[in-house]
């Protein structure tokens, strides 16, 4: 949409034009069967027709290039390319040429020309070109803002602008979530839609961490020695499609022992996407920084770190605790282990676990066996504050599959 002031008598003549890739020429097909009244007319038009593919003259996509007839969609994240020109249509010569070109957006005025220095002169039939780019990082409302000042050959001094109006819109919608594991670990989903009117190449999706994780891709799988996408050889998103995208993120070693007292909103990291369009057409997107709530633990957290996916009938197996004091007092514990129908605890119920300071750990070795096959859960264990005379009850730890020792034998 372009918005000029009242028509002025001007020696100098502005246009501006966008830069975009061609599209490739669409045909729309004329075709009959042979027993109609035409015949073979049609066919024979459209065989001998330049821009259709040869020996597929009824698809609509032909092979020839056409350059884009409209100002087109500008997406976030692309990159904006426009050719600016001025020409002298006078007979005489103009000096002190300076074009400026401005892009207004709903929170900034940026300056886009290369240059901002002033022309001398300009003679007739003469021409000054200029190339502007910027990455789009802003939607809605962006007015482009071409001046041009210029002194006659009798001093005078010209000034004349045009405005050039245009809508970046939303080419991804993009959502998160978040799951935490039993462990520090956190596992990030993030769902990205193509909202366009046009397919995607997916080139790139990945999430660059906070200082405090490790990131682990889980969009691929080793087949044949080779790593694969999931998402096949073909990464192309079409309009309104969904992908999902999952992340594994572990804390580094100097913040795994905090991870389990942190509390309130930290930060995980930001999505970086790259994609395609038309032919090869680059967008970018970061994402802000993606926060998330850390669990709630109470004062005590009770974690596992160690324990077997299958177990024996009737065997002892062992498992491995963590206990960490998340609160601002030191607490004295006391451990008991209560037995449920299907596990039963092997050892001394009702021990003293000694002092545990403020944002400390400790682990504990424990042994237990289950009576019943099947899929059974961890559960009876308690710890007394006996400060505070409160006690903390965890259940449904985690969960083993018990089998007989001959099913254990033939696997």
């Amino acid at each position: 949409m372009e918005v000029n002031p009242p028509k002025q008598e001007h020696l100098l003549a502005l246009k501006v034009m966008r830069l975009t890739k061609p599209t490739l020429f669409t045909n729309i097909p004329v075709t009959c069967e042979e027993k109609d009244l035409p015949g073979d007319l049609f066919n024979q038009l459209m065989r001998e027709d330049p821009s259709t593919v040869n020996g597929a003259e009824t698809l609509m996509l032909g092979e020839m290039l056409t350059l884009p007839q409209n100002f087109g969609n500008i997406f976030l994240g692309e990159t904006f390319s426009s050719y600016i020109s001025v020409h002298n249509d006078s007979n005489q010569v103009v000096k002190d040429i300076l074009v400026k070109a401005d892009l207004q957006t709903s929170s900034q005025r940026l300056n886009l020309s290369a240059s901002n220095a002033a022309v001398a002169e300009l003679k007739p039939d003469c021409c000054i070109d200029d190339v502007i780019h910027h990455e789009v990082k802003e939607i809605g409302t962006h007015i482009l803002v071409c001046a041009v000042s210029y002194t006659t050959q009798g001093g005078e001094k010209m000034y004349f602008r045009k405005f050039f109006k245009f809508q970046v819109l939303k080419p991804l919608d993009v959502k998160t979530k978040f799951y935490n594991a039993e462990t520090d670990e956190v596992f990030l989903e993030a769902q990205i839609q193509n909202i366009t009117t046009s397919p995607m190449f997916m080139e790139k999706v990945s999430l660059e961490p906070s200082i405090m994780y490790n990131v682990a891709e889980l969009n691929s799988v080793t087949q044949a020695g080779e790593c694969v996408t999931t998402f096949g050889s073909r990464t192309y998103l079409q309009p309104m499609d969904t992908r999902q995208y999952l992340y594994c993120l572990k804390p580094k070693k100097e913040f795994a022992e905090k991870a389990g007292i942190i509390k309130g909103v930290t930060v995980i990291g930001k999505l970086d996407i790259v994609w395609k369009t038309n032919l090869g057409e680059r967008g970018r997107l970061q994402t802000s920084q993606l926060q998330r709530m850390a669990p709630g633990y109470g004062d005590v957290r009770l974690s596992l770190e160690a324990i077997p996916d299958t177990v024996i009938l009737e065997e002892p197996f062992h498992i491995t605790c963590k206990i960490t004091n998340c609160s601002e007092r030191t607490m004295d514990l006391v451990l008991e282990m209560c037995n449920t129908n299907s596990i039963h605890w092997c050892g001394i119920s009702g021990r003293q676990l000694g002092k545990l300071h403020p944002s400390s750990c400790l682990c504990l070795a424990l042994t237990l066996l289950s009576s019943v096959q099947g899929l059974q859960s961890v559960s009876g264990l308690r710890l007394t504050d006996t400060f505070l005379k409160r006690t903390y009850e965890y259940d449904d730890i985690a969960q083993v599959c018990v089998v007989s020792s001959a099913t254990k034998v033939e696997s």
